[in-house]
Formats: structure tokens, sequence, C-alpha cells
């Protein structure tokens, strides 16, 4: 394949998929700065304003597994852009409800609708590029969702002061549809070998996942760390902010443009040093590991020492949290090419639990301590020292010798 075709092909296949990704993010994300306006406006407590937001985490989560299967029969531009369109009604819904359950089913379609936008990218990446190209790709991929992360800090808070948040849903659902259209006229189809992928060898291949040991090494740290990464950011850094550290609503959104700053750094450096580290020698294992004892370093000093934090940690929790994602590849590695939707499918599905029951988990604790006497300045160190301990075991478990995990 010649330079300007193989370009042509890099471009047509990168930037829809990067579109999508960055409204998943984007989406998921955005209550971080919209909760606290939601539920001032429709007197919500935080227990509820943790189901809301964490719906999106569990109706993704669920979808993972047909999900999958569905990359695997009938490809990532179909699967997408086909769900990228309940993601356009779901904000559509979210933007005209009155009250919890309308916001709830509009924040699940949405959760519905953008659950392939990263599984699909990571499938089309292993149809049409070479192996040791795909940790970049990855990176280029991760590093729009970083830019969604952005774009649900400062600039929605500064969008806010333009609009109401309903009309900001409205946008975003128009633009979904944009992104939907481009996936589905502009991505080339790949010839899909379609024998033995009846519905019972599909189930056979999960399956065979689930039963692999190599998946369960990996598999509480993507619940415990990366969903746990994403319930906090989604929602509770910014109430940890406003009620341990006294922050403004500007200050919060400041602080988390820095957070989404440093995730995006930390997806650009995958992007353009990936491959490239692995050809000198430095296993993508050892950079996992490393990153992810350095996140619960910061995490535990932010969990005991809220003085501390400043403007450093967090950044430092979200660029630690941007290599959190290489997992997929370390586990996609262990399983055939026919396997891969599946198999990163079912990373995600834990990763999703986790983000979706430490999300609302969280708001439960809170809501629940208080109730008995607890000041709201002691129920939330109680609750993320919660999940510090379960990131505790899930690193020791990771890091026990391979012949026993």
């Amino acid at each position: 394949m010649n330079a300007p075709i193989q370009r042509s092909l890099f471009l047509r296949i990168l930037l829809p998929f990067a579109a999508g990704y960055f409204l998943s993010y984007l989406y998921r994300t955005v209550n971080a700065v919209l909760g606290p306006v939601i539920a001032g406006e429709l007197a919500l407590p935080d227990n509820a304003l943790g189901l809301l937001t964490s719906t999106y985490f569990l109706a993704f989560g669920a979808a993972q597994l047909p999900l999958g299967m569905l990359l695997d029969r009938y490809g990532p531009r179909r699967v997408e852009a086909s769900l990228l369109i309940i993601a356009a009604l779901g904000a559509a819904v979210f933007a005209l409800a009155d009250g919890l359950t309308g916001l709830t089913l509009g924040r699940a379609l949405i959760g519905l609708g953008v659950s392939a936008c990263l599984m699909a990218s990571f499938k089309a990446f292993s149809q049409w590029f070479p192996p040791e190209k795909q940790a970049s790709l990855t990176g280029w991929i991760m590093a729009s969702g970083g830019m969604g992360a952005l774009a649900a800090a400062k600039p929605l808070e500064m969008a806010l002061g333009f609009s109401g948040w309903r009309e900001i849903l409205i946008g975003l659902a128009v633009v979904t549809l944009i992104v939907a259209l481009a996936l589905w006229y502009f991505v080339p189809d790949k010839t899909i070998e379609r024998s033995g992928t009846g519905f019972a060898e599909q189930l056979a291949g999960v399956r065979a996942i689930f039963a692999s040991r190599h998946f369960w090494r990996y598999a509480p740290m993507g619940f415990c760390f990366t969903g746990g990464f994403m319930a906090i950011q989604g929602l509770w850094a910014s109430r940890w902010m406003n009620v341990m550290e006294s922050l403004d609503a500007a200050a919060v959104a400041a602080r988390l443009t820095w957070m989404g700053s440093a995730m995006l750094g930390g997806f650009l450096f995958m992007g353009f040093f990936a491959s490239a580290l692995v050809h000198r020698g430095i296993s993508l294992e050892k950079l996992f590991r490393t990153a992810m004892f350095a996140a619960f370093l910061a995490f535990a000093v932010i969990c005991l020492q809220p003085q501390w934090a400043g403007d450093w940690l967090w950044p430092l929790l979200g660029a630690c949290f941007s290599l959190s994602n290489i997992a997929y590849s370390l586990v996609a590695q262990a399983f055939p090419s026919h396997l891969s939707g599946r198999a990163n499918t079912a990373l995600n599905l834990l990763v999703f639990a986790g983000a979706f029951g430490l999300q609302w988990g969280i708001g439960i604790l809170v809501d629940a301590l208080q109730a008995n006497g607890w000041h709201v300045t002691s129920a939330y160190p109680a609750a993320f020292y919660g999940l510090l301990g379960a990131q505790l075991l899930s690193l020791i478990w990771f890091l026990l010798p391979r012949r026993q995990s």
C-alpha cells in the first residue's frame, strides 16, 4: 500500500472514531459540572445525583458483552454509527426531562449509545493495522477522549454562562447525529469472516475469555482503578474539592481542566512514544504497573491529606489513569484476533461495572453516614477510604506471581 493511500486510510478510520470517543468522554464527565446545577434546580440529594450520573455506566457496562459479539460479526462502522443515534436520542430526552425519571432514562440511553465508541475503534485498528502500531493508535484515540474531558470542564462551565444546561444537551444531540453520519459514510468496511460466528460459537468465545487466568489478572485492576477513577472524575472529584477543599465552582472547573489536561498529556505520550518504547525493550506491562502504583500513591495522599492535594496531585492522578488503558492491549494480545472485540468488551464490562457501582455506592454511603450523624467532611473521606482499600487489594492481586493469578 503506497503512502498516500495509507495516509488516507489512517485519517478515514482515526478521525471519525476519535470524534465518537470525544463525545463519549464528554458525555461521561459532563455531570461533574452540570450535576450540581441540575441537582440545585430539581432539588436532588447526593444519592439521587450519584444514581443519575452512574446510570450511564450501568447501561454502558450492560452493553459490553453483546457489543463484543456484534463488533466481531458486523464490524465497527455499522455498530457504532447505529448506536450513536441512540445516544443523540438520549441527549434529547435528558434535555427535555423535568424529573429524576426522565433524566435517568436519558442518561441510560446516552450510556448505551456511546458504549461502542472506544471498543469499535480498537476493533477497527486490529482489522486495518499491524500490532506494533496499535499501541500508538490507542494513544491517539484516548487523546480524543482526553479532549472530551477537557471540554467537559472549564469550557462547559463557561458555556453555562451563555445558555442553560438543556440547550447544551440539545446541541450535543445534534453533534452526535453528525458524527454518526460521518462514521456511516466515510469509514471503510473490512471483509468480515462469518464462518463459525453463530450465536453458540460467539458465546463459546466469551466463555473462553472469562475462563482465562490472564483475563482475571487484569479484571480487578479494571474494576477498582480504571472504574474507580471514572467514578471519581465523573462526579465525586468536584464534590470533594467543594466540600473538603472549599473551592467554588470556578476553581473546581479550573482544577478539573488541569486534570483533563494531564490525562490528555498521558494519551499523547502513548500516541507518540508507545511503539518506540516497545521497540526499545520497555514492555507495556511494566509501564502499566508503574503508572498504577503511582496512581495508588497519589489517590492515597488525596484521601489521607486533602490539604496536600493542591493543584498537582489531581492532575498526577489523571496522567496515571491515562496509562491504565494499556490494559486493553495487554488483555487482547493473549487471544486470537477474531476474539479481540469480545476480549476488550469483557474487560470494559468490569471497568464500567466498577464505575457504576462505585459512583452510586459513594453517594449512598455519604448520605447514610450523614443520616447517622457524621459531618459531611468526615463522610466523604470514609467513602474514599473504601475505594482506596479496594485498589490496594487489586494491586496486590495483580502483583502476585503470574502462576498464582
